[in-house]
């Protein structure tokens, strides 16, 4: 089918920007079938993505440019739009869905997008942002469901309250919520995913060494990140509210426990110790926590953090790698690239 788009002129160099000509239209199954994120070096691609960052910088020549961050349900990849005008910087801004032509390339060890032409959309080409916006593999009320088994197992009734309560005021926003603005679960209900992968764990290690507490282990898991929902703006075009950037999610949910524990009447060492586990979850103060661990159970939460986030970033960056290859240099894993064996799976072509 054809369209009546924007007319298409070419800039010295050599990128076009569309603003009206006629242009076949690609079925929408056809073109959201491979994500972005499977690509490779030498694809040639020609798809919808959603802006999720537009930067403005300055090139050696002083001429402006956007670093464009662009992604899908499956990925990012980094785009450049060099001599931008100011048209081209209020067109092209966060949370745009432009249709994008141009071929994959590697820049300094990371895939980049080299743009030959790119569009905003309008109504007829039938997209939404919610289409671009990467999810838990898991569904929502699933995860819920699962997460209150822990809580309705747990033995301490004073754990078991204020875990109950904090869960339940912040349910509908937690099961929403990313983990992260990047590097691990950063994607719609990432934060309920990864406390759901982190109860999976704590539950065989409670199994393997029977010293630990469950209860206290199950609520540091479900608590330690539940500031998150306050701290980010969100799963589209994250970023730290002013709250988040003040405050951080650790202060947010010490806060938190000592408020719930005043409302439902809650006193003893339990609010406490369940205020520690928050504050140490990190491990260490280069790393973001006010206090080091000295409860068993709160350096084993700290491990089990440390463990899913790392296994889930190994996971992103190995996905799309053929079998014989290395991956990407993933930064927050001191900027290695992860060899996949030549005897493992091809990646899954979506």
């Amino acid at each position: 089918m054809l369209f009546a788009l924007f007319l298409c002129t070419e800039d010295q160099g050599k990128r076009v920007l569309c603003y009206t000509k006629k242009q076949e239209i690609v079925s929408r199954g056809e073109t959201m079938r491979k994500g972005i994120r499977h690509h490779r070096v030498g694809d040639k691609v020609e798809r919808y993505l959603l802006i999720k960052t537009a930067t403005k910088q300055i090139a050696s020549n002083s001429k402006a440019f956007l670093t464009l961050m662009l992604g899908d349900h499956t990925g990012e990849i980094e785009a450049k739009l060099w001599g931008i005008s100011p048209e081209d910087e209020a067109t092209f801004t966060n949370k745009t869905i432009v249709h994008i032509a141009g071929d994959v390339i590697d820049y300094r060890g990371r895939l980049q997008l080299k743009v030959a032409s790119i569009r905003p959309t309008t109504q007829m080409d039938g997209m939404k942002v919610g289409d671009f916006v990467r999810s838990a593999p898991l569904a929502p009320n699933d995860m819920l469901e699962e997460i209150n088994q822990y809580i309705f197992d747990m033995r301490n009734p004073k754990i078991q309250r204020i875990t109950r309560f904090l869960l339940k005021k912040h349910q509908q926003a937690f099961l929403e919520s990313p983990a992260a603005t990047k590097n691990h679960h950063e994607f719609m209900a990432g934060l309920a995913f990864h406390v759901v992968s982190m109860l999976r764990i704590a539950k065989n290690f409670v199994q393997l060494y029977p010293s630990l507490d469950p209860d206290l282990l199950y609520a540091g898991i479900i608590l330690h990140d539940l500031g998150k929902v306050r701290e980010l703006s969100g799963a589209i075009d994250t970023s730290y509210t002013l709250e988040g950037k003040l405050l951080g999610h650790i202060s947010i949910v010490v806060s938190e426990i000592a408020d719930a524990a005043k409302e439902l009447e809650i006193d003893g060492e339990e609010v406490l110790i369940i205020q520690h586990l928050v504050l140490s979850h990190h491990g260490k103060g280069e790393w973001g926590s006010p206090k080091a661990p000295v409860i068993r159970e709160a350096e084993v939460l700290h491990l089990i953090d440390n463990v899913d986030a790392k296994i889930n970033m190994m996971d992103r960056a190995l996905e799309r790698v053929e079998p014989g290859e290395f991956s990407e240099r993933v930064m927050p894993l001191e900027n290695r690239s992860f060899y996949k064996p030549s005897f493992q799976e091809r990646p899954l072509d979506l």
